[in-house]
């Protein structure tokens, strides 16, 4: 099988060696030993893992190689603090440590400032779901943090939101084996509000006109952004039973005003 050259940092990717687990152990053993040649090889045998790692992140940074050199600083943490008596894959163990370093990266240099108090309510909110999820021994609802914060459902969400990564409006969204509804589409022209006029009244009434259950999930899972998950804990029903009321429910907005 051919093999494509793909040069990122000078590394030629066709010619990465993958480590199988007998040369980790090996080469472990030899670096905790003061090999630091052996450290060398761990981290040339193990490159692959952080560039399965950028794929994703490949429309979401204008510098590839800046990422690849912050994944290989998360992969090099990992071989310092791995421990062949953890008894886990290597790569089970330094995966959240190289995403923690490129999140952290793509944190700290998104072109979109956050405010202060935004970030704060984000901290705290994450503190709570943590000691909430240990206390329930379930991942918390919004209302849940919030009422554990003292801050309405809107701000709690809106915080969390402000610290997910930045998407490109090229981003594809929705794709049902039709045509493609990419981030863009969905951005509202601010100088066309009339022309859409019609579809906005349509839109409300269709709304209006959906069962009690219908429209509550609909305005909490498009409005208030909260997950099926969250909306099952909520109401007390399967979260299958929510994705089928809510796709029940958009399919009659859609019959409704189209």
């Amino acid at each position: 099988m051919a093999r494509h050259k793909v040069e990122i940092c000078g590394v030629n990717t066709a010619n990465i060696r993958v480590l199988n687990n007998d040369e980790m152990n090996y080469l472990f053993k030899q670096y905790k030993n003061g090999d630091f040649f052996a450290k060398e090889e761990l981290v040339n045998g193990n490159l692959k893992l952080v560039l399965s790692i950028l794929k994703k992140y490949n429309n979401r940074c204008d510098n590839m190689d800046d990422l690849f050199q912050v994944g290989c600083i998360g992969l090099i943490k990992a071989i310092d603090n791995f421990d062949l008596n953890f008894d886990v894959k290597f790569s089970t163990y330094a995966v959240p440590m190289i995403l923690g370093e490129v999140k952290r990266y793509l944190r700290d240099n998104n072109s979109i400032r956050i405010a202060r108090s935004i970030k704060d309510i984000a901290y705290h909110a994450l503190v709570v779901k943590e000691e909430l999820t240990n206390a329930l021994n379930r991942e918390p609802t919004i209302k849940e943090i919030s009422d554990k914060l003292g801050l309405s459902e809107f701000e709690v969400s809106n915080a969390l939101d402000s610290m997910k990564e930045t998407l490109s409006i090229s981003e594809p969204i929705y794709n049902d084996g039709g045509d493609t509804i990419y981030l863009q589409d969905q951005i509202e022209d601010k100088n066309n509000d009339m022309k859409y006029i019609d579809e906005k009244v349509a839109l409300k009434e269709a709304i209006n006109s959906l069962k009690d259950k219908e429209k509550y999930i609909i305005t909490e899972r498009y409005i208030i952004g909260k997950t099926q998950m969250e909306l099952a804990e909520e109401i007390g029903i399967s979260q299958a039973q929510i994705s089928r009321i809510e796709k029940s429910a958009l399919n009659n907005i859609k019959n409704k005003i189209i």
